[in-house]
Formats: C-alpha cells, sequence, structure tokens
C-alpha cells in the first residue's frame, strides 16, 4: 500500500540521524549554494581533463571504439562536453546532501509515473533499471519524493566505513532503504504482499561475478548482470528503464519507460538485451551525458584503438 504522510516523515526522520554524525566541515561544504558549486565543477571540469587527467585515456578509447564515424574533433568536444557533465553531477552529488525536497521537486521532473503508480496501486511491486546517464543520484532522490510507495534501493557496500555511510546517507534521504544487492531478491520475495519500487543501476561490467549476460552493446561484446532479470522472473514484476535527460544546468527530466510487463514470457536475457538495447540508444542521443570514465570493457581480446588510428571490424580479435 502507499506510504502515509506519517509513514513518510517517519522515514524522513529516520534518515536524518546518520547526517548528523557526517563531519561538520561536509555539511557546511554541502550547504553551499549552487550557484558557487557550478563555478567550482568549471574548474574541477578543466583541471580533470587536462592537468591531472582522469581517466582520459579511458574516456577517448571508448568514445572511439563506440562512435567510430566519430572524428578526433568529434571525440575531443564529446569529452570536453563529458568532463563538464561529469563536474556538474559530482557537485551536484555532494550538494544532495543537503538540498532541501522542494529543490528537488523543482529541479528533477517525474514523467509516466501513472504507468509505475498503475502497477502499485494494483498491489505489485516494479522494478526500475536506471543507467549512469544524467544524475542518477537526484534521480532517486526524486523517486523517494515523488512515487508515494516504499523504494528498495539496490546498492554495492562500499571499502571502507567513511565512505559507504556517506552514499548509505546520501541515498537515504528521503526515505529509500538501501539493501545490499546480493540480499535484494530475499527481501523481495518476503515482502511480495507489500507493494513498493525496487531501484536498480545496473549497467556495469560484472567483474566478480560468473552471473552474467553476454550480449552487443555498441557493436561489442558486453557483458552485464542477471540479477535484474532473474529478480523479474522469481517474483512476477513489470520492469521500467529510468530514462534520465539532462533539461538544463541542474535540472533533469525522468522518464519511466515500460521495459517488460508483469508477467511477460521471455527468453532468458531478453530483458537483458532490452536494457542493453535501451541505454545505447539513450546514449547515441545524448553521447556526452554517460559515465565514459567508467571502464566498461575491462576484458575484452581487441585493443582499444589509438587517436587516428581506425576501429577493428566488429568481432576482430588482436
Amino acid at each position: 500500500m502507499p506510504l502515509s504522510p506519517r509513514e513518510r516523515r517517519q522515514r524522513e526522520l529516520e534518515s536524518r540521524a546518520p547526517f548528523a554524525r557526517l563531519p561538520l566541515w561536509l555539511r557546511a561544504l554541502s550547504a553551499l549554494p549552487l550557484p558557487a558549486w557550478y563555478a567550482l565543477a568549471h574548474f574541477l571540469a578543466w583541471l580533470g581533463e587536462h592537468v591531472t587527467p582522469y581517466r582520459r585515456a579511458v574516456v577517448n578509447g571508448q568514445l572511439r571504439r563506440c562512435f567510430p564515424e566519430f572524428s578526433e574533433a568529434d571525440v575531443t568536444r564529446t569529452r570536453r562536453a563529458f568532463y563538464r557533465n561529469f563536474a556538474e553531477v559530482l557537485v551536484e552529488i555532494v550538494k544532495a546532501l543537503t538540498i532541501s525536497a522542494d529543490e528537488v521537486r523543482r529541479r528533477v521532473t517525474l514523467r509516466n509515473v501513472a504507468a509505475v503508480r498503475a502497477e502499485l496501486d494494483a498491489g505489485h511491486s516494479v522494478i526500475t533499471l536506471t543507467s549512469h546517464n544524467g544524475n542518477w543520484e537526484w534521480t532517486l532522490l526524486a523517486m523517494s519524493l515523488g512515487m508515494g510507495y516504499p523504494i528498495d534501493a539496490a546498492y554495492k557496500p562500499i571499502h571502507g566505513r567513511f565512505g559507504d555511510r556517506l552514499m548509505l546517507t546520501l541515498r537515504g534521504r528521503f526515505g529509500a532503504r538501501m539493501i545490499p544487492a546480493k540480499r535484494l531478491l530475499m527481501r523481495v520475495l518476503r515482502h511480495r504482499g507489500q507493494p513498493r519500487i525496487v531501484a536498480m543501476v545496473a549497467d556495469q561490467d560484472p567483474v566478480s561475478s560468473s552471473v552474467r549476460h553476454v550480449t552487443r552493446f555498441f557493436d561489442q561484446d558486453t557483458a552485464f548482470f542477471i540479477g535484474p532479470e532473474a529478480i523479474a522472473r522469481h517474483a512476477g514484476m513489470a520492469v521500467f528503464y529510468v530514462a534520465v535527460r539532462r533539461a538544463a544546468r541542474g535540472h533533469y527530466e525522468v522518464t519511466f519507460e515500460p521495459l517488460a510487463a508483469r508477467g511477460e514470457e521471455l527468453p532468458p536475457g531478453a530483458l537483458i538485451e532490452r536494457y542493453a538495447q535501451r541505454i545505447e540508444a539513450f546514449t547515441r542521443e545524448r553521447p556526452a551525458d554517460w559515465l565514459w570514465s567508467y571502464r566498461r570493457w575491462r576484458v575484452r581480446r581487441e585493443p582499444l584503438p589509438e587517436a587516428g588510428a581506425p576501429p577493428a571490424p566488429p568481432g576482430a580479435s588482436a
């Protein structure tokens, strides 16, 4: 059933306790106005691209491989826009520690919410799958405020007590419950009669997992976590892709797009392939908004192309 106003308030109060344990300097820093943060982001983008290059070779190589039609000028332009967008997301994440609920609602617009709520109102839980496009952290905050149902968000515990506590505090600010990914299926099955949203970001490389599905992604064999599909099958849940578009600096449009209907009979791996295809299509529309600094293809037969070198044909090996 939907969260009552009292339950929402209780969850918000619960989320404040971890915040109070964060260092005072971090809370004070987060309280700076966004214009000040964006001025810093401009400097960080320049620093990260040119002075102390942050994974620039990774960004260049992956852009060249995924967009073989790009000229070097296109790669440079997209890389520059990526560093600018990435720096803005970083400062927005710090700001998320103190941003108000009203400001989140003003800056993040949720679209096609009715399709998700129709499932929830009928007593069925749903899975929402997003990707590292736009600001995925603000998206979770906006969903916590705007969906009206409990949210269980999958996460991988971070090594280091401070970093883990920081992420839990940030993501749970408006009531989302952070659930370690390994325990997610068990929690879903335990709460089958209580409709909720299971939120996942699953476009990372499952390097440490033997349970994966390999599909074509940007014309390369690419492994994806199989977890979202396994949970959807076991619990009979509808799945939605969450497309996060940058409307303007500090403003995002979040659209819920049906990916698989509840109870839809799909061959093994089909849901993951739909997810991969949607991420690729969405990223091709806005190439600078995906997280290109993340080493998505860690184990590969083909080397990443050098500047000016023609791309290897699909399927070619070194």
